[in-house]
């Protein structure tokens, strides 16, 4: 009977130390979250205005988590070929999102993809496209030509919200892909 009441009380114990840790951080609606719920989501959603309105006015503003540091300072200081096009910014707006992608970016969060990704990238390494990252690549290897490239609504690995639909919430679970034309991904 002492052992079950012992067991009992770590128990409780246990249960009171995670119920505080969960409620140690604020949440977007004022509510008490910890970091479990901070990990949930695959990556940091993007929440700078300047970087959605410089980058995203062109294509899909990637997560600064689905890269390390180094990735983000080799595409920013290539911006006068950026992919095929210029996409210079002024200096002092350059200097806003390099700051936003670097305090973002795949080593400086607390999220499990960007973890993933980052363990996959030889430190040597610094990636320019999202698409090339080993960890990346590995998760669309099984994919046919035919949903992607062939496919006139995706085109590219790099059109992430084609399939992927919580993409701009951070989120790329293999739950929540469709694939244009042809529905949900079964792996």
């Amino acid at each position: 009977m002492k052992m079950r009441n012992v067991l009992l009380a770590l128990g409780a114990g246990i249960l009171t130390v995670a119920s505080q840790m969960v409620l140690s951080e604020d949440d977007d609606h004022g509510k008490k979250k910890g970091k479990w719920f901070e990990r949930s989501t695959d990556v940091a959603r993007v929440e700078n205005a300047q970087y959605v309105k410089e980058c995203g006015g062109c294509h899909f503003p990637y997560q600064p988590g689905l890269l390390p540091e180094r990735s983000w300072r080799k595409v920013m200081n290539q911006l006068k070929d950026h992919f095929g096009d210029n996409a210079e910014l002024p200096a002092p707006t350059h200097e806003q999102v390099l700051a936003y992608l670097v305090t973002n970016s795949a080593e400086h969060g607390n999220y499990r993809r960007s973890e993933k990704i980052l363990r996959s990238i030889a430190a040597s390494d610094a990636p320019d496209r999202i698409t090339t990252t080993p960890y990346i690549r590995h998760k669309h290897d099984e994919l046919p030509a035919k949903f992607v490239k062939g496919n006139v609504k995706v085109g590219s690995l790099s059109n992430c919200t084609a399939c992927h639909t919580k993409a701009e919430q951070g989120s790329y679970s293999e739950g929540e892909i469709r694939i244009p034309g042809s529905g949900a991904w079964e792996d």
